[in-house]
């Protein structure tokens, strides 16, 4: 390490239990997304102690923070940071509020991106930064709750459901050059990133006839019963997707009537179809659909189906030796280096940000149990926390060193997938339709 980043490192540590207390505050207050009022607010407080612009509401809860504006035209990095939850009430340490949990870490993210700040604000570290450096609080990577995210959509809050699509379209990345992330993994100290799904999502309503369930079933059209041969049909298409295609599609029933003596007039599906290609979606998401009409057709019932953009898939990205080095002198161990290609049947808006751009994605440990579940344990504070921290200042100092001699190599090398923002709406906008049967 040179005195700068010693400098850094020596920040962190003086702040350890700043940085850890954030990371728990963010943790035992889990919100889910684009509600995440709180979780933005106290991210906003910290920012604001240290930077002389800071702005909020971005896609609804969004905060985005600048140091070094001025060099801004030099080079340009993003720390990124999540700031929803899921939803697993029976988490033991859930928001009784709001049922949200961060069994996905995403609390680590913004401690880390928080522990960042404190170091490279620093008067003498500054100096030596290069171009800019933006610190960005996203909201919404956790894609659920798809009725909520139509009603926003519906009343013009939102154009999508990702909290990182609705930054790109709202123009928060333009100023972007590199961005750097961040996952908790019980696996531990890892450098990279493979592949990923991508996905649409569906909110599927059945039209039936609402009569006495037990004095009159024949006067009316069972919406409950419709939906249950939807859900057998798209059952029996799973045998249909090809492996390589990495196929996954899991409704949910979030409604299935409205009283127990009441022939169900309406009920409603929420699913995500998944897959490793926009083809393979594509091509699930119409027998997902063929599926639900079926139901529906065969008992008389109606059926509308509204699909709206999901996550594009992400892409392999390697880190650079330059930072896997300081990676592994931060944490003092040798860092697992990323298979390119290797594929996951998970999905995360970080693709949408990289077929514009550069997303170099770290993962430290210090958790325990399975991700998403009930089991997910923090087991050490300064890994999933301090770590995280280091590492985000670290490699953001490694990029704008030099006259950003590294950052402006990986952008230099780069092939975007689309060349600007409005080819990626149009892209996204594509997918979206409303059917009515």
């Amino acid at each position: 390490m040179d005195k700068t980043e010693e400098k850094i490192v020596e920040i962190i540590d003086k702040n350890r239990d700043l940085i850890i207390s954030f990371g728990r505050d963010i943790f035992q207050h889990a919100e889910l997304g684009y509600k995440e009022f709180r979780t933005g607010e106290q991210f906003k407080i910290m920012l604001e102690k240290y930077l002389p612009k800071v702005e909020s509401n971005l896609a609804i809860t969004g905060v985005k923070g600048y140091l070094n504006e001025e060099k801004k035209n030099l080079f340009s990095v993003a720390l990124l940071g999540e700031l929803d939850a899921l939803k697993i009430p029976d988490y033991q340490y859930a928001n009784p509020e709001t049922g949200g949990a961060h069994c996905c870490g995403h609390h680590a993210q913004l401690a880390g991106v928080v522990g960042a700040l404190l170091a490279l604000s620093d008067k003498e570290v500054v100096e030596k930064l290069d171009g800019q450096v933006i610190f960005l609080a996203t909201p919404a990577e956790e894609y659920g709750e798809a009725e909520f995210k139509n009603s926003l959509i519906s009343e013009g809050k939102i154009a999508y459901g990702g909290g990182k699509c609705e930054l790109i379209r709202e123009g928060a990345f333009d100023d972007v050059d590199v961005a750097l992330a961040h996952h908790i993994s019980p696996e531990g100290l890892c450098a990279g990133s493979g592949s990923t799904n991508g996905f649409v999502a569906k909110v599927i309503r059945i039209k039936g006839k609402a009569a006495h369930a037990a004095a009159a079933p024949h006067e009316g059209i069972n919406a409950l019963y419709a939906a249950s041969l939807g859900l057998q049909a798209l059952a029996y298409n799973k045998e249909t997707f090809q492996e390589k295609d990495c196929v996954r599609v899991h409704p949910i029933v979030t409604k299935g009537g409205d009283l127990v003596n009441v022939v169900p007039e309406e009920a409603v599906i929420e699913t995500l179809v998944r897959g490793k290609t926009k083809e393979a979606i594509s091509d699930a998401a119409r027998k997902t659909d063929r599926a639900f009409k079926a139901g529906a057709y065969a008992l008389g019932a109606g059926c509308r189906i509204e699909t709206s953009a999901g996550y594009l898939p992400s892409l392999p990205q390697a880190v650079p030796a330059e930072l896997i080095a300081i990676i592994e002198e931060a944490a003092g161990e040798k860092a697992k280096i990323a298979d390119l290609q290797e594929h996951g049947a998970g999905s995360t808006d970080v693709g949408d940000v990289q077929h514009l751009l550069p997303v170099l994605t770290f993962h430290t440990g210090g958790v325990s149990g399975g991700l998403h579940q009930t089991n997910f344990s923090i087991d050490d504070e300064e890994k999933a926390y301090v770590l995280t921290a280091k590492i985000f200042a670290l490699c953001a100092y490694r990029l704008l060193k030099d006259g950003a001699a590294l950052g402006k190599k990986l952008k230099q090398e780069y092939q975007p997938v689309f060349r600007n923002k409005e080819e990626y709406t149009a892209f996204l906008d594509s997918f979206c339709a409303v059917e009515e049967a």
